[in-house]
This record gives C-alpha cells, sequence and structure tokens, in this order.
C-alpha cells in the first residue's frame, strides 16, 4: 500500500486530496475514509490503495497511521488571541452589568449579539477530544 500525507480535505465537499510519498496527489473521496470517519485533518499520515479514477489517480481506501490529530485542537485560536478576546469580553459583559444595575435589560439587539458573543466564546474553550 502506498503511504502519504493529506494534503487538504472538505468535509461539506466530501472530498479532499492527498500527496503520496513519491509526490503525486491523488483524489480523496469521503468514501475512501475509513468507516465512522467523516473528516482528516492536513497532514495526517495514511496507506491508501490507488486506482485510476475519471480525472486521475484516486484513493480506494484509506488507512489513517498513529493517532488522528484533533480538528478541535488544530481549529482552536492561540492562547494569546483567546486573552485578548476574554478582555473584550468582559468590557462587554461589564456594559450590560451596568445596564442592568439600572434597572433594564440590554437593547434586543446587543443581548442578541452577547449572547453570540458567549456562545463563540464558550465554544473555542470547549475541548471535545
Amino acid at each position: 500500500m502506498p503511504i502519504g500525507k493529506v494534503k487538504w480535505f472538505d468535509p461539506q465537499r466530501g472530498y479532499g486530496f492527498l500527496t503520496a510519498d513519491d509526490g503525486h496527489d491523488v483524489y480523496l473521496p469521503a468514501s475512501a475514509l475509513p468507516k465512522g470517519v467523516r473528516q482528516v485533518a492536513k497532514g495526517t499520515k495514511v496507506d491508501f490503495s490507488e486506482a485510476d479514477g475519471r480525472r486521475g489517480p484516486a484513493a480506494l481506501s484509506v488507512e489513517i497511521q498513529g493517532p488522528r490529530p484533533s480538528m478541535v485542537a488544530a481549529q482552536r485560536p492561540k492562547p494569546e488571541d483567546m486573552a485578548a478576546v476574554c478582555e473584550d469580553l468582559i468590557k462587554v459583559l461589564d456594559r450590560a452589568g451596568n445596564t442592568l444595575r439600572r434597572g433594564h435589560y440590554p437593547a434586543r439587539e446587543n443581548a442578541h449579539r452577547i449572547a453570540q458573543l458567549l456562545r463563540r466564546v464558550a465554544d473555542d474553550f470547549d475541548v471535545q477530544d
């Protein structure tokens, strides 16, 4: 079986490409991934079988080698960036707290935006590995 690395893979499109150790690119359809695997990260080492497809070489079956890279960890912001986001969020929540102390909820559009920010920051902190 040839060995290679995933060049890129888009789960929405259902395909990507991998680069074989000899340097040629191979089409990677989602159907070639192991059962239960819906996406693979760039740089993941794989063994694969190859056949000629309509547009060139295509992977038929792929076996992921070694531990799978964490998609969540790969997409998490850098800690320095999150520190700045947290500081900005504190300012937004402080303004909302002042409005609440005056006996009013924030305006609907502001409340909606605050809720969106909180969900986004929570998603960045939540590690699902």
